[in-house]
């Protein structure tokens, strides 16, 4: 048994934060990078014990085997009961006292670190299987954004939880003799960016696989903007040796995600003299760039990164994971066209299926 068995909450600097069977690959990710030195925003985890604990107490472990062991995962209409069965059963029972109380004194502690109350968090689902070297999980469960007060956490958490339920997820699921994904299903609470601008950056050309190239997406507010395709992001594409810029394209950035304490995250416009102004200046880029190239090099295998700059102009390393698509095929097939690089690994941060959330939620 781990050090981290049947422990509910760890924080990013805990050394068992490490154990992605604890935290999954998500949170043990951020915890490495955090540990090395990078600039990680805080968080803890709701860790698998306190799922694994959850499914126990409530009688839902059994009901798990008993509904999905025989499940056809080829047959949609049952894939969906058997998903919408186990959504309803988890939003209906309660968690132990104890368990949501740790939770609640967690977020507090948040709060109290960034002397902010009701600190806006990302809450976000963190499998066993999630990125790691040839995770096939990533981008199947959810992340929410701008959560706030303690309520509005046990309720995305619990969120989060049925997301291992989901009929994607139990569609894909290859092994047969496990009905949903024992080994585990942990939950990151993380102090949310308010971004000046974000993006994602990618350590291999992910169009071409060019190994010696560094592309980087940006737009204006939440990172969101560069997922959805709801603005054509810039688009930088670097050398890896010298940093040098050798493409660069700057999109009409007619909207950005922000937070609205009536409606919560949402599109609003962009001013117009911003519009078709670069989201990241020279700096800031090969800043980027020379994160992505030390961050490849520490790890040792190209890097799908998700980053956020804020309003002070300081970088934040909000995610990364060992690139999933050049590594898994050959380098021959060279794609045309002007696709946006984001398009090529959407959702392989988790975030291509991110849900908004009010502040009142």
């Amino acid at each position: 048994m781990t050090e981290a068995a049947g422990t509910v909450i760890l924080w990013l600097e805990d050394d068992t934060a490490l154990q992605a069977a604890a935290v999954g690959g998500k949170f043990s990710s951020l915890a490495e990078l955090r540990k090395d030195g990078f600039a990680v925003p805080p968080a803890f985890a709701v860790t698998t014990a306190a799922f694994e604990r959850f499914m126990a107490a409530s009688g839902l472990e059994s009901l798990a085997r008993e509904v999905l062991i025989d499940l056809d995962r080829n047959d949609l209409a049952a894939v969906e009961a058997a998903s919408s069965r186990m959504h309803e059963e988890i939003e209906a029972k309660p968690l132990s006292d104890e368990v949501a109380a740790q939770i609640a004194e967690a977020y507090a502690q948040l709060c109290a670190d960034a002397d902010e109350a009701n600190v806006p968090v990302a809450v976000r689902s963190s499998g066993v299987a999630e990125d790691l070297a040839g995770a096939s999980f990533a981008g199947q469960y959810d992340t929410y954004l701008w959560v706030q007060g303690a309520e509005a956490v046990l309720q995305h958490i619990r969120m989060c939880w049925m997301g291992i339920f989901g009929a994607q997820v139990l569609s894909y699921h290859p092994d047969p003799d496990t009905p949903y994904a024992t080994s585990g299903m942990a939950v990151v609470v993380q102090k949310m960016v308010d971004a000046q601008a974000a993006g994602v950056m990618f350590t291999i050309d992910p169009v071409t696989g060019d190994p010696s190239k560094i592309v980087i997406e940006s737009a204006w507010g939440l990172g969101e903007a560069v997922v959805s395709g709801d603005v054509t992001p810039d688009r930088f594409r670097l050398d890896k040796v010298t940093l040098e810029v050798i493409e660069r394209a700057i999109g009409d950035k007619a909207v950005e995600f922000r937070f609205n304490p009536a409606s919560g995250i949402g599109l609003v416009p962009v001013e117009a003299e911003r519009q078709s102004r670069a989201s990241l200046d020279d700096d800031l880029v090969t800043q980027l760039a020379t994160l992505g190239k030390g961050l490849e090099r520490h790890r040792g295998a190209a890097q799908d990164i998700e980053w956020a700059v804020d309003r002070s102009g300081r970088l934040h390393l909000l995610q990364a994971r060992p690139e999933t698509i050049w590594s898994q095929r050959g380098r021959s097939s060279i794609l045309g066209g002007q696709t946006s690089a984001i398009s090529m690994v959407l959702g392989s941060f988790g975030v291509g299926r991110t849900s908004s959330t009010k502040a009142d939620d």
